[in-house]
């Protein structure tokens, strides 16, 4: 006759372990070895026997106590210990955190001997492309979502106006089938009802049974002054509506943000390239800086070095926790020297006949920021 095995050496625990080591260590244990995680494996089968009958000892306070004293023995006929024969109970704490470990394989979401909670619906995801002034200073948007939306017929119940579900005759309304499984009672969900407890014989026309249907939906959207791309703004219960009875999904819209001829952004500072001539960074100037809300004068130091950054405060993005305004950044995008006075008296005549002609990216500057102020001005 084979040696049965040391029940604490089954669980991997010590011998002094407490009641929740116990439980977590057979929780562990007996999801590896379920027989519906392993069908058809004979011997992940004994092995999760051997830890239920290990548990069902160990957990009970006065068999754990027999059992520390006399070893298996206390539960085989004519042993020292009480007469703990013909099989184990898994009445009490074992039938507890049956339902704790195996509500999701078997379905008992709800509880032992209680019917499936209610899904909720799916959630969704839109993705918007808005500009960069729109992304700077917010906006509000239309958006048409295409989703589930409970069926008006028959308001989500999938039956027929006039009419109501019946009771499943397989789970008698419980959601569950239950069916014994060697020495325990194992319960799983429902296939001719789906857990739900209850079967539509007539079905409603509009959705089908379903109590749902495919409909678009429109939703205003507010997006924040600040954003940036990769932003997600959820919707509650904006989602695909449950099949089941539960609450609706979620939206998520996630942005995008269109690029800008003339900025760039870093964090939330706007950033202006603004190409420069020569005589310009050398001699300085007043420029004109075009900003997110319009033109800008700005006074240009003689002796401006190419990559200088002029700050203009306030001018820049709002902050969408702070609520307060960053910079414009200017950058000259000219090399400049500085250089003596002879140099400076010669470019200023140069200057007073007229430089007219103006390098080509300095007129695709021109061009970009008249078209992008078109309307300002």
């Amino acid at each position: 006759m084979a040696t049965k095995a040391d029940y604490y050496e089954l669980l991997g625990i010590k011998r002094d372990a407490g009641e929740e080591d116990i439980k977590k260590a057979y929780r562990k244990a007996a999801l590896r070895y379920h027989p519906d995680r392993n069908p058809g494996d004979k011997a992940a089968e004994e092995k999760f026997k051997e830890l239920s009958e290990a548990y069902s000892v160990l957990s009970d306070p006065e068999k754990r106590a027999q059992y520390d004293r006399f070893g298996h023995a206390a539960f085989e006929q004519g042993g020292g210990g009480a007469g703990f024969s013909g099989g184990f109970d898994f009445s009490g704490n074992f039938e507890d955190i049956f339902g704790d470990i195996f509500g999701d394989i078997f379905g008992a979401g709800g509880g032992r001997g209680g019917r499936r909670r209610p899904r909720r619906g799916e959630d969704l995801s839109y993705n918007l492309e808005i500009s960069f002034e729109e992304a700077a200073f917010g906006t509000e948007k239309t958006l048409t979502i295409p989703r589930m939306t409970i069926c008006e017929t028959c308001q989500g119940k999938g039956a027929k106006p006039g009419t109501t579900p019946k009771t499943c005759t397989a789970c008698r309304g419980s959601g569950q089938v239950r069916f014994q499984q060697g020495f325990f009672t194992i319960a799983r969900t429902c296939s001719q009802c789906g857990g739900q407890g209850t079967v539509i014989s007539d079905p409603c026309a509009t959705c089908r049974g379903t109590g749902a249907i495919r409909k678009s939906s429109t939703l205003q959207v507010k997006i924040p002054a600040g954003v940036d791309t990769g932003a997600r703004l959820k919707l509650r219960n904006e989602g695909e509506a449950s099949l089941a009875g539960g609450p609706p999904g979620d939206l998520y819209v996630i942005l995008r943000v269109r690029e800008h001829p003339l900025f760039s952004r870093q964090n939330n500072d706007v950033v202006c390239e603004l190409p420069v001539s020569f005589p310009q960074a050398a001699l300085g100037a007043e420029l004109e800086v075009p900003t997110l809300e319009g033109k800008l004068k700005m006074k240009m130091p003689s002796g401006t070095q190419a990559g200088s950054v002029f700050r203009l405060r306030g001018k820049g993005v709002m902050d969408s926790w702070r609520r307060s305004r960053r910079s414009t950044r200017p950058c000259c995008g000219r090399d400049s020297a500085q250089i003596d006075r002879e140099t400076t008296r010669t470019f200023r005549r140069v200057c007073s006949i007229g430089w007219r002609r103006c390098p080509s990216h300095e007129q695709r500057f021109l061009r970009e920021s008249q078209r992008t102020f078109r309307v300002k001005a």
